[in-house]
């Protein structure tokens, strides 16, 4: 159970930053705010998205070092041979994001659809696997992933600025932390169900949103159409405050041809609260617990977000960086109606991106330096995914919630956004994410050929990482890894995107196994990428 109160620190690290609003269904981050909502004859439908399918290998991302402590590997192994190395898996998503404007330009209503969203090839064969002869509708299984609606939002112009009002993606700076899930690679992305108000004012935008972030959702009202929230002191509010300066990307292409440094910057604070809670109505085996008084606890939980973003753009260069600092108290950590902890449980993070580039994207080639921390804590494991119910972990382990009441009563590890990838074996897959951790990565890219129906360019970057506590990981040291992950890539004029990457992780002292004496030994990952955008 002292798993379980110190999961609720998760919380912290899942504070909203502002998104706002988009040229495009597809768009999340508030930049081109009502752009798109333009004077239209009759109503105009949007229609914009794509096709993407995958495939990979996986060998040997458990590095050969055997079980932590707790007994787990650090990555599935084939379970048909204990001694394979190799993995394989293939999926596909169809997503489609719809604008409809309606006449007279003031009012646009937008959406975000996936359909077959990373459903893995060869799942829902008819009948046994060997005589199978066709897939059968997906139909809500694989946690429903045959078709989900994911936003659905609407915007109006006013004369003060612009409303938004919807579940609605959530974007800012480089992604880091809030993060919409746009890109073609993307698995997961967010979205907010939220109330929005921008508006432009001395050369900036500044805006204000309150989300609904959580609620208790109870039981279905008399027509058996709507339900009804059960607890309000239970629901999770957040308010956020925005400003920001922008150029459009048509602007920032006009200011390179004069040779002119184009500043971009953006702020935002962000608070969050919790009053009381209802630990059944997420619990894992809770799901048939009736919600009634004796199920409301105390929880006592606030949390505050502050985030800094600036880009500095030349003729031929590119400097981008994001720094966030989140806070965050719980007064009652127990998930136990009627059994309070004595202590509070705190939560101070920071964490920091920076991104560089000299080389115009449309150079011949182009080199950069990018580099990061996440801010840690001494817990066994890297908190990156910490379960309600899970047992404290030990050292060794790979993960494990970093808080342990009444003994440790902080959990001050950052975790950027999962879509915010650096790496292709150690953070997105072994780790799951960035934190705990410092990194550099150097990067690389060339075109092999460039005509007017596409390109073909080659990519490579390297990651040299270090966790900030040796406590953290399961070698008991900070070295955690190199990583080189070549790719080439083409890219069509008219919205195909062919991809073959390759990713080689030099594992050191910070993944080894002292207990058992086994070194980590290299992983490899292979993956083809085809994307049909439209």
């Amino acid at each position: 159970m002292r798993g379980a109160h110190r999961s609720l620190l998760a919380f912290a690290s899942g504070i909203a930053a502002l998104g706002a609003f988009s040229t495009e269904a597809h768009a999340t981050g508030f930049t081109d705010v009502g752009q798109d909502i333009t004077p239209r004859e009759k109503t105009t439908v949007v229609l914009t998205g794509s096709f993407r399918t995958r495939g990979e290998a996986l060998v040997n991302l458990d590095l050969d070092r055997g079980p932590t402590p707790s007994g787990q590997l650090l990555f599935p192994v084939p379970v048909d041979n204990v001694k394979g190395q190799t993995l394989l898996h293939a999926d596909t998503r169809f997503r489609t994001d719809v604008a409809v404007y309606a006449p007279f330009g003031g009012i646009a209503v937008k959406s975000r659809i996936d359909v077959l969203d990373n459903l893995q090839w060869g799942s829902e064969a008819q009948g046994v696997p060997s005589t199978t002869s066709t897939q059968l509708p997906a139909n809500g299984s694989n946690n429903g992933r045959a078709f989900r609606v994911k936003r659905a939002w609407a915007e109006a112009s006013t004369p003060f600025g612009l409303l938004a009002v919807g579940r609605m993606g959530n974007q800012w700076g480089l992604g880091m932390l809030a993060n919409g899930g746009d890109c073609s690679d993307c698995d997961s992305g967010d979205a907010v169900d939220r109330i929005a108000f921008a508006a432009p004012a001395v050369g900036h935008i500044f805006a204000a949103a309150f989300d609904l972030s959580s609620t208790v959702q109870g039981p279905l009202r008399k027509d058996g159409q709507r339900s009804i929230g059960l607890s309000p002191s239970a629901n999770t509010p957040t308010v956020t405050l925005a400003a920001m300066k922008w150029h459009s990307p048509k602007t920032i292409a006009r200011r390179k041809k004069a040779d002119k440094i184009t500043i971009d910057y953006g702020g935002y604070f962000s608070q969050r609260w919790q009053n009381r809670d209802v630990p059944a109505a997420y619990l894992p085996g809770t799901s048939a617990t009736p919600i009634g008084p004796t199920q409301v606890t105390g929880r006592d939980f606030s949390a505050t977000a502050v985030d800094g973003w600036l880009r500095i753009i030349g003729k031929h260069f590119r400097v981008e960086g994001e720094i966030a600092s989140l806070y965050a108290k719980i007064g009652q950590a127990s998930l136990l109606p009627g059994l309070e902890l004595r202590d509070p449980i705190t939560s101070k993070q920071l964490g920091l991106a920076v991104e560089s580039e000299y080389g115009d994207p449309d150079d011949i080639a182009g080199v950069g330096l990018d580099f990061g921390y996440a801010s840690g804590d001494r817990a066994p494991g890297f908190g990156a995914y910490p379960g309600t119910t899970q047992k404290a972990p030990q050292a060794g382990d790979l993960d494990g919630a970093q808080a342990n009441p009444p003994y440790d009563t902080t959990a001050n590890n950052f975790r950027f956004h999962s879509d915010y990838r650096i790496d292709r074996i150690l953070f997105r897959e072994i780790i799951g994410t960035v934190t705990d951790t410092v990194y550099v990565r150097p990067h690389f890219r060339f075109d092999v050929f460039k005509n007017a129906q596409g390109r073909l360019e080659t990519q490579v970057f390297g990651v040299y990482s270090a966790a900030n506590y040796a406590s953290s990981t399961p070698g008991g040291k900070s070295p955690l890894g190199v990583e080189i992950d070549p790719s080439l890539v083409y890219h069509s004029r008219d919205g195909l995107l062919l991809a073959f990457d390759y990713a080689v992780l030099f594992p050191l002292s910070g993944l080894d196994n002292p207990t058992l004496a086994l070194p980590a030994k290299p992983a490899q990952l292979a993956r083809v990428r085809a994307v049909f955008a439209f």
